[in-house]
């Protein structure tokens, strides 16, 4: 089992299957727009513009889970990132990250992946782990993924995409 067994939905409600980004690096990112962090989507932006062309991919799933910071329609939430953020990174439709309505996609990227790992560069502690477990805690946490399917790294809400740079040129280049 990997990411590309998961087909999840474009904002016009069609299916996508992550089976067509096998062979790039990715980054998943659950977004919203009203969000303290929503700065970050500029950064996202720009590294998606700097790597693309090398087989990098940003997959952007707006959730309204945490104080209804993605209001709006799926073609709101994108117009105003493009207007605002100018992304050019394919956004999903809004999605349930945590719960029992989660995605499938999500179920999977919380139970298979690695603990966090928080601004400071050290992964999450025991006390963190204990309260939340592997939910997401807040928008723009952030899933690096190889070519392969496999996921490699979980970065919390306040780790900048500038920080997630050197993670990824690093997969680029093997």
């Amino acid at each position: 089992m990997s990411i590309y067994n998961f087909s999840v939905k474009d904002i016009n409600q069609k299916d996508v299957s992550l089976k067509q980004y096998e062979g790039k690096v990715l980054l998943i990112v659950n977004t919203a727009p009203k969000c303290g962090f929503a700065p970050q989507y500029e950064g996202l932006e720009k590294m998606y513009e700097d790597y693309k062309e090398k087989g990098f991919e940003i997959l952007d799933f707006p959730s309204n889970q945490f104080l209804s910071q993605a209001p709006g329609t799926d073609q709101e939430i994108k117009a105003f990132c493009e207007l605002n953020y100018q992304t050019q990174f394919q956004t999903f439709s809004k999605i349930n990250v945590n719960g029992k309505h989660a995605i499938e996609l999500y179920q999977y990227l919380k139970e298979k992946g690695p603990s966090e790992i928080r601004s400071n560069g050290k992964q999450e502690g025991f006390i963190t782990k204990l309260f939340f477990g592997k939910k997401i805690k807040w928008n723009f946490t952030k899933f690096l993924i190889d070519q392969k399917g496999n996921i490699l790294y979980r970065f919390s809400p306040q780790v900048k995409p500038k920080d997630i740079r050197p993670y990824v040129e690093k997969l680029l280049t093997q």
